[in-house]
């Protein structure tokens, strides 16, 4: 499952990019020890805007390495662990296909996979990229949210174990290509994931499927 390339918590930032909040905690910084990962959150982290970021199911946000690498590449700019906002930079695990609700153990935490990322103005402000939220949707490979099942310490070089996986095998990429994509051909595939899905997502994907009629028709 690959391993932590570092542990990242916010370096809170003010400017007119971070929007009508006025400050964001997207710029997060690699840490040299251990960081408590809790239910509510990674501890020494700030989340500035919290009408969108930091409820249960957002506790952590996972990116890989290889698509830092990717992104440097498409840019022309130099990327490095924390610059997607995230607080683990994950080598060799591809977090955007990990399957909706699979638990990984990370160092003393257990961690559930909730969902995708979902691009916005701030992380584009912050990257400077005119169009970047267009090209991080087609792209696709949004990265995963996680919620804490069980709290601990999380270090950099710390493996990823997978624990449990469920049998529905959709992915984050599939719920974001269904939500953001208009992917409506997954409909089927989203409908064997909405008991994994914490809400609103799950509401939010339910109200995106075709109406069923009395016959079970779609």
């Amino acid at each position: 499952m690959g391993y932590v390339e570092s542990v990242n918590v916010a370096v809170v930032r003010t400017g007119a990019w971070t929007g009508r909040v006025g400050r964001s905690g997207i710029d997060k910084r690699p840490m040299p020890g251990p960081v408590w990962f809790g239910t509510a959150g990674v501890e020494g982290d700030t989340v500035c805007d919290t009408k969108h970021h930091g409820a249960w199911y957002q506790a952590a946000y996972a990116f890989d390495t290889e698509e830092l690498r990717y992104w440097t590449a498409e840019l022309g700019q130099e990327l490095s662990a924390g610059n997607a906002g995230e607080n683990l930079t994950l080598t060799g695990c591809e977090s955007s296909v990990a399957v909706i609700g699979e638990r990984w153990r990370i160092g003393g935490a257990v961690l559930r996979v909730t969902g995708p990322r979902t691009p916005c103005k701030v992380f584009a402000g912050f990257w400077d990229v005119q169009g970047l939220v267009k090209r991080f949707t087609q792209h696709g490979r949004t990265g995963a949210y996680l919620a804490v099942e069980e709290p601990g310490e999380v270090r950099a070089g710390d493996p990823v174990e997978l624990l449990s996986r469920p049998d529905h095998g959709v992915s984050v990429a599939e719920v974001f290509a269904f939500r953001s994509q208009g992917r409506r051909e997954l409909a089927d595939r989203m409908v064997a994931a909405l008991p994994d899905l914490p809400e609103p997502w799950r509401a939010n994907v339910a109200a995106l499927l075709p109406v069923t009629d009395s016959a079970g028709t779609r």
